[in-house]
């Protein structure tokens, strides 16, 4: 796992690069959990910071085609919280809607009701999915 810091006014940001399997998705909430406590994050940022990274996670790793998949935490304002996944595959992820009885296929869904705002960027060798959920400032 690599922490960084690189000017005085940028925030913090953790990130690790892990197997492209379901072993992932723990150790990836475990990142996110670590970060938002060394970072003072409130409870509901961190519950909402786990579950996006579990859902991103798990997309990255049905989908994505890679044998790894890099995760990442980071505070782009004092006020956010954002989690990423970055994979090989440049495939967009597609928000789909599904039947109420399907077994899957809701994982965007939650990503797009509980963050504040997500996307996708593509890159040269693939894709970073994010999603953004504010932070309580003032009541870490």
């Amino acid at each position: 796992m690599t922490n960084k810091r690189t000017r005085p006014e940028q925030y913090p940001s953790q990130s690790a690069t892990l197997a492209s399997d379901a072993s992932t998705v723990p150790a990836a909430r475990q990142m996110v959990r670590e970060a938002c406590a060394a970072w003072g994050m409130d409870q509901d940022a961190v519950e909402t910071g786990t579950l996006l990274i579990s859902e991103i996670v798990t997309n990255a790793v049905h989908h994505g085609h890679s044998h790894s998949v890099r995760v990442i935490a980071e505070r782009p304002r004092p006020d956010r919280l954002r989690v990423a996944v970055v994979d090989r595959s440049r495939r967009m992820p597609e928000l789909q809607r599904v039947e109420p009885d399907a077994s899957g296929g809701r994982g965007l869904l939650l990503v797009e009701t509980l963050s504040d705002s997500w996307g996708t960027d593509l890159l040269p060798w693939g894709k970073r999915v994010w999603a953004e959920v504010a932070v309580k400032v003032g009541e870490q």
